[in-house]
Order: structure tokens, then sequence, then C-alpha cells
């Protein structure tokens, strides 16, 4: 009697386990519509990123309007399907509320569900059949909230599954939301030139699997334009449209850090300054995503705002694009880190897609950067060689009644002040002033251009060679080139280290290093020579170069 009653409690425990298995794999899930949780056992979902995509078709709505909504397969990398899946919209603004209901567009694999007492508030799978993708089509209702998010739960298998993966918000037209979403997965750089606009850091750079790239994306959808932004950063990354290449008087958005959530918000700069956040709400679906120190934001915003919207940009125009990150502080944002990255042209948001490209240098500080190390460490260095150790070795042959050494010097030493007055102007009309960021780098500079210019005219009034007092100009033309080189090199060596000229660390400063010994090493053997120390080996023999007219030993 015992063992008849113990095989029948195994029968019926078998009859409600296969029941269960045969009920989740129809898709009929509505004890998961609370949570979202598969109900079969295995309570620790995934923690890899979920590789499918959940897309809407429109970003606005009104009620009674129909979205069409597809989840689909984000790469092909590992298993390439999914059997099981449940779909709702819930209120952005409470994700406890589910809203609206739904209808089939395929049948054979995805059927309607009654949750929270609602028909057809959920969809799920009708077997566990291999799918690449699934299309519902969601109904706002009359009474909808002012934003919606679809959320959905994917299965692969008994062990491997994805619960709540946020998906797309969709706002009410006329609304606007200020509730901010997770994003479920890292940007990619997937689409970039195609389907969507993109400045990349470095070039060609992808953000879902590099965590140094800062990147932006943007296209046109609707009435509006969504962004993309993501980047390396301990406080915050932003971008700004702008109508030139200076900082000043630009649209500018941020994505803040604030300990574990990220705000997201429109500003403006009008000059060199730090930005002033707008107190007017702009901005529509906003998400974002912490991850590995990488801080990714999205937005949408209307292409046309109302007047009363100052400072802020059409969006159907074309500007230059500015990337900076940096340190941020109880809200507050700090200087850019680096050289913010600027589009090398302008860009039309609501254009063609492009994959643009960009510098953290500017025209003019490259500019800057490479008459000063031309001036300075080649046409100087050849024109003091050239008075100091070719002088007496050259013919007494004229050029327009000038010997060969003096002339070719002079045009040297011409060459190095002209470099050095244009490559001085250039920073400053960069930066419209002085720059009071680049410690005493501009300081240094003046004493050089103060000398460079200094050097001319004394030699435009040197006595004649056989003067008496020739010594004094002698010694004062050679004291003032010394100091203004030395000064010179020791602020191309600062300049390296200035944001906007933005070279890359320890290469070009091993470089300097490199030339600067090179011209000493360089003036040492000159001098040896001309002192007559330098041995000349000859055959078998060492030669030691006379001195004074002394004749030569042979060792």
């Amino acid at each position: 009697m015992e063992v008849l009653m113990n095989m029948r409690i195994v029968l019926l425990l078998l009859s409600v386990c296969s029941e269960t298995v045969f009920c989740f794999s129809r898709g009929k899930v509505e004890v998961a519509c609370g949570d979202m949780t598969p109900q079969h056992g295995v309570s620790d979902p995934s923690t890899k990123d979920p590789p499918f995509n959940i897309k809407a078709d429109k970003s606005q709505f009104s009620p009674g309007d129909e979205i069409k909504v597809t989840l689909s397969m984000a790469s092909s990398e590992g298993k390439h399907y999914f059997k099981g899946f449940l779909i709702e919209a819930r209120n952005a603004g409470d994700l406890n509320e589910i809203v609206g209901s739904f209808k089939l567009i395929s049948p054979d694999i995805s059927q309607l569900l009654k949750c929270d007492n609602k028909e057809g508030s959920a969809v799920s799978h009708t077997s566990d059949s291999h799918k690449t993708e699934v299309q519902v089509i969601w109904v706002a209702p009359s009474d909808s909230p002012s934003s919606v998010q679809f959320l959905v739960t994917v299965a692969r298998g008994y062990k491997e599954f994805w619960v709540k993966i946020p998906g797309p918000v969709v706002s009410q037209n006329g609304i606007q939301t200020t509730t901010s979403t997770i994003l479920s997965r890292l940007f990619t750089s997937e689409g970039c030139g195609s389907s969507k606009s993109c400045l990349r850091d470095p070039v060609g750079c992808d953000p879902q699997n590099d965590t140094a790239c800062h990147f932006l994306s943007f296209s046109a959808l609707g009435s509006s334009v969504m962004f993309e932004l993501s980047g390396s950063a301990e406080g915050y990354v932003s971008f700004a449209l702008s109508q030139d290449k200076w900082m000043g008087n630009d649209d500018v958005y941020l994505c803040i850090r604030d300990t574990n959530r990220v705000d997201i918000k429109a500003a403006y700069v009008s000059g060199r300054t730090h930005p002033i956040i707008s107190s007017q709400n702009i901005l529509k679906d906003t998400a974002w995503r912490l991850s590995d120190g990488v801080i990714q934001c999205s937005f949408r915003r209307d292409i046309h705002l109302p007047p009363e919207n100052l400072n802020r940009f059409n969006l159907d125009q074309k500007y230059y694009l500015f990337m900076a990150h940096g340190r941020a502080e109880d809200g507050r944002t700090h200087r850019h880190d680096r050289q913010p990255l600027i589009s090398t042209y302008r860009a039309a948001i609501t254009g063609p897609p492009e994959d643009l490209t960009g510098s953290r240098s500017p025209l003019l500080i490259k500019y800057h950067g490479a008459f000063m190390l031309i001036a300075w460490t080649s046409t100087v260095s050849a024109g003091v060689i050239m008075a100091r150790y070719f002088k007496p070795d050259w013919p007494e042959r004229n050029i327009l009644g000038q010997k060969v050494w003096f002339q070719l010097h002079r045009m040297l030493m011409t060459i190095t002040v002209l470099l050095t007055l244009v490559g001085f102007v250039l920073p400053f009309m960069y930066r419209g002033g002085w720059s009071k960021r680049a410690g005493i780098h501009p300081y240094l500079g003046c004493v050089v251009i103060a000398l460079a210019v200094i050097q001319p005219v004394m030699a435009l009034f040197r006595p004649e060679p056989d003067a008496s007092r020739r010594y004094i100009f002698n010694w004062m033309h050679f004291g003032t080139g010394t100091v203004a080189q030395v000064v010179a090199v020791i602020t191309i060596f600062l300049g390296t280290h200035q944001q906007a000229l933005s070279l890359p660390a320890p290469w070009s400063t091993g470089v300097l290093a490199f030339i600067l010994v090179w011209f000493v090493l360089a003036n040492l053997v000159l001098e040896v020579h001309r002192r007559g120390f330098l041995p000349i080996v000859n055959k078998h023999r060492l030669w030691i170069r006379p001195v004074k007219g002394r004749g030569r030993k042979s060792l």
C-alpha cells in the first residue's frame, strides 16, 4: 500500500513538472508578468551584455497610435538565435505600471498574454523554436503616461536568459519628459556613415569594445535628432555645437556623473568660461550607462525649439562639433582634461550620415609649434655653427659685397626671426588674447621674442671689425644669442605638454632631447677641431692637429 502511494506521488509530480515545462515552452508565462523573470527554477540571469536589439519605429505617439516594436539579434557571435521572450510596455516614470496593449504580426511565433488584468498587455512566444527576430504592434491607450518604455525578457535556454532588458523610450506628443532610463548595452560604431553620423577619437574606434574610445553619433528621427555620447572620464563627457573653431557662444550638452547615476544637461558657454546650465528642459528620452569608467548617455532633441529657448541652435544647420571630457565635483564640471576634439569641418546635423574626422590640436597651434621648432632647432643652430666654425675655413670670396659665411649666417638668422615673429602671433590669434592656463610657457615665449628682435637690431649698430670696442659687441651678440637659444629650448620643452598641441608623449620629448644632444655634441666636436685637439687617423699613424702653427707630431 505504501509503495503504491509513493508511486502516485511521483507520477503527480512528474505530471506537474511536465505541464510546467510544456506551458513555458508554449509561452504561457502569465506567472512572470510582474518581475518578468522566468519561473523555471534558475534564479540568476546571464551577466553578459544582451546580444539583442529592441527598436521602435516611432519615438513619439498620440493616444490610439500604433508603434511597431522589433526584437532581433544584435550580432552573429555565439548562438545566433533565441527561444523564448516576453515583451511589455511600461510607464517610464513608474516601471511597475504596465501600459497599453499589443497586436500580433506573426501569430505563428507570438501570442498575447493577459498581464495585470489587461487583455493583450504582453506578448510571448508560442514554441521553443529558434528565432532571430519577432515584431509586434503596441497600441497607445487613451490614458497613456507622458513616456513609455519597452522591456523585454529573452531566453536562449534553461540556464541562459536575460531579464527586463531596457528598450527604447517613446514620448507622448506635446509632453516633455524628465525621466532618464538605463541603457541596456554599450553604444556601437555599426552604422557610422550609413545610418548615423559619427565623430570618433581615435579615428575608427568602436565604443562597444574600446573603453578609450570617445564617441559621438547623431541621426535625424522625424522632427527631432537622436544623440549618443560616450567616453572614458572621471566626471563628465560633453559635446558642443559651434559656428567656428573657437570656444564661446556655443550650444553645449553634458553627461555628468553623480555617484552611481548620470545627469544629462543642456548648457551654454558665452566665452572661455564655465558652462551655464539651462533652466529649461529641452531633452527627451534621456538614458545613460556607467561601465568600466566609461560614461554613456543618449537623448533626443527637437530640431526647432520655441523662441523662449535662448542660446539653443536649430539643428537643421551646419556646425563644428566639439567633444570634451574632464572631472566633476558635486555636479559642477571642471576644465576639460585634454584639448577638445574639433571636427575638421561643419557637419550638417540633419544631413546625410557621415563618418566625421577631427583633431584635438587646432591648425594655428600646429603652425605655432612647427615654426618655433624649425626656428630654434634648425635654422638658428645652422646659423650659429656657420659663424662660429666655418668663418676661418671658407674662402674669402664675396657675395653681394659680403663674405659667403656672413651672407649665409645672416640669411639663416633672418629666417629664424621671421619664423619666431609669426609663430609668436599665432597663439594670440587662436586664443583671442593671453592664455591664463599655459603656465610659464607664454612668459618665456615673450623673453625669446624680445631677445630674437634685439639681436638683429644690435647687429645694425655693430662697430667695424678692427674697431677698439668691437669685442664688446662680440660678447653681447654671443651672450644674447646663447641666452635666447637656451630659453627657447626650455620653452619648446614646456610647450610639448600644452593641451592645445596634443603631442604624443613621451615620444615628442624624446625626439626633442635627441635634437638637443645632437646639437651639443656637434658643437663639442667642432670646438675641439677648431682648437686643434682633434686626432686624425691617417693609414697606420695617428696625427695630432697642430696648435697655432706648430708642426705635426706622429705617434
